[in-house]
């Protein structure tokens, strides 16, 4: 099973042919291929169909880490799921 980039990329198809083919929108189908979004079975079924496929071949859901959209892009540390102790004791071993 692969999901929607790898096929766009081996069937040499183009976000915006998707985007035509499925009926979608293009910012909602870039969202998808860059896997920013989960779409709904309706938006699978569209996808899968533009791609000549059955839905179900298709690994949907999230590819991208959202820790590094919200995150690292801004260069903050990953400790936020320590509590305040922890983190006191980390960076006084620093």
């Amino acid at each position: 099973m692969k999901t929607i980039d790898v096929l766009l990329e081996e069937k040499d198809v183009v976000l915006d042919e998707l985007a035509d083919r499925s009926g979608l929108p293009m910012a909602r189908v870039e969202a998808i291929v860059n896997g920013r979004w989960t779409p709904s079975p309706t938006e699978r079924e569209k996808l899968a169909a533009a791609l000549g496929m059955p839905a179900t071949e298709i690994s949907w859901g999230h590819t991208m880490n959202p820790r590094n959209v919200r995150y690292h892009r801004f260069g903050l540390k990953d400790d936020f799921g320590l509590g305040e102790s922890q983190r006191r004791a980390s960076t006084e071993e620093e």
